[in-house]
């Protein structure tokens, strides 16, 4: 998209901006004394991507609408995106990015070129991904690294959440070479139900998944906020009063965009409220499927 969104044209003033219900009084039952070992985390991927990343995200997180945010480091808006997430109080993991090119001006030329090396493997066809290049070795160290130190200089600490652009960060060499800080909160596989993928490809994931909960916090559920079907969004809502449940969006999409800003996803969350940060409850994923 051409046009640049600034984030003082898009916030209402206080008074006009729609709020979380519990913000209002209306507190949901979980927050009622309702026992509930669940949690509902909208993310919005994409901040520092470019400005209207950024704001779009901004505005949806400031009406109640995001619990977090994962931001690009060498990007347009990264420096800017950073300071933004320290003044308003955004909490902000890593997006790690292996596919698109950085668009930062200042960037070290060696950085760029390993990562296209690397984007070009990863998105030469569907299964490259799956597979471990042994010549990309030291580039996926290389620029996997950059990027974590670079959010630590940028955010002034290390990310305690990563999550990957075009979900790489599941890539074969990502996690066989061990490049994700252990312990760490890491993005599952997308949830899908029985028929919606081939039993080939559900399998896989499953096995990956189990992998990654031996060395890293993860939800229990995660799903993409489109396609916008009422029955659908409501239905992944109510998952999360007994589940730690993700929700991925991209409020730079008009439509997701007004879902979130105008406050009618409230509508759908049933009275479970949308946690104001990216925490999982105590009872944490890996030991639920420790006890599967």
């Amino acid at each position: 998209m051409s046009r640049a969104l600034h984030v003082n044209t898009l916030e209402p003033a206080a008074s006009e901006a729609p709020v979380r219900p519990e913000a209002a009084g209306g507190l949901s039952a979980n927050r009622q004394g309702k026992q509930s070992h669940g949690t509902l985390i909208l993310n919005a991927d994409d901040w520092g991507r470019d400005r209207e990343n950024t704001d779009k995200i901004l505005v949806c997180q400031q009406r109640g609408a995001l619990s977090s945010v994962s931001a690009m480091m060498y990007m347009q808006d990264s420096e800017r995106g950073a300071a933004l997430a320290r003044e308003k109080n955004v909490d902000a993991g890593l997006h790690l990015n292996l596919t698109s090119p950085f668009t930062a001006l200042s960037l070290p030329a060696n950085l760029a070129e390993q990562q296209l090396k690397i984007a070009r493997y990863l998105r030469r066809n569907g299964l490259a991904p799956a597979v471990f290049h042994p010549g990309l070795r030291n580039a996926f160290d290389y620029v996997v690294n950059a990027q974590l130190d670079e959010f630590a200089r940028l955010y002034g600490k290390a990310a305690s959440r990563i999550d990957g652009h075009h979900h790489m960060h599941l890539a074969a060499n990502v996690l066989y070479q061990k490049l994700l800080p252990a312990g760490t909160i890491v993005r599952r596989n997308f949830s899908f139900r029985t028929g919606e993928k081939n039993w080939a490809n559900r399998k896989y994931r499953a096995l990956q998944d189990r992998s990654l909960a031996r060395r890293h916090r993860m939800t229990d559920f995660f799903f993409a906020l489109p396609p916008l079907e009422h029955q659908r969004v409501r239905k992944i809502f109510l998952m999360a009063e007994t589940s730690a449940v993700e929700v991925e969006t991209h409020p730079v999409v008009e439509e997701e965009f007004q879902f979130l800003s105008s406050g009618e996803i409230f509508a759908f969350t049933g009275g479970i409220a949308i946690e104001p940060t990216y925490q999982l409850p105590a009872r944490s994923a890996r030991e639920s499927h420790q006890q599967a």
